[in-house]
């Protein structure tokens, strides 16, 4: 799975409740979530947002309370993958299930720059930014991850499964 796009780049610790602010988990609607995706953090984020940007952030991203629609929110705003130095566990379990690709790599965090343009191949899990021509190697998802990511999510790989 390829990816391209511009960079929005964060801090540590950017917590669920930043990603999507508690006031709108009324709703599971991607296209609404999508709406206030980073807006206490980040006003222009959902303006700025084109389909396959990237985010980049340091660590912990995703901390705080355990909820699907963080992911879903990151997703439906238009991003095709987080790059961090490391991630919350439940995130991260939420982002695979939801089908959001994320991806550890220390390396690259430190090197890639707010609007910079970066491509990721996610079977190799090689990272290069496109803007500096930096290449930077990330661990890539086994196969039966990357099959529920690429499926755009785990409830629709089982459908897909089941023939539904």
């Amino acid at each position: 799975m390829q990816f391209k796009g511009t960079v929005h780049r964060y801090g540590r610790d950017i917590d669920t409740d930043v990603i999507i602010p508690a006031r709108y988990l009324n709703t599971s609607d991607p296209a609404e979530l999508a709406k206030h995706c980073l807006e206490d953090l980040d006003t222009e984020f959902v303006n700025n947002v084109q389909p396959g940007d990237i985010i980049v952030a340091d660590e912990n991203f995703g901390c705080g309370s355990s909820r699907e629609h963080a992911p879903i929110a990151i997703k439906a705003a238009g991003v095709d993958v987080v790059i961090a130095k490391s991630f919350a566990r439940i995130f991260y379990r939420n982002a695979i299930n939801t089908g959001l690709a994320i991806m550890e790599c220390p390396e690259a965090v430190e090197a890639i720059r707010n609007g910079d343009v970066v491509s990721v191949d996610a079977d190799s899990g090689v990272i290069v930014d496109e803007t500096t021509g930096a290449t930077f190697t990330a661990q890539p998802f086994p196969p039966f991850l990357m099959e529920i990511i690429n499926a755009g999510g785990l409830v629709p790989r089982w459908q897909k499964k089941l023939g539904k």
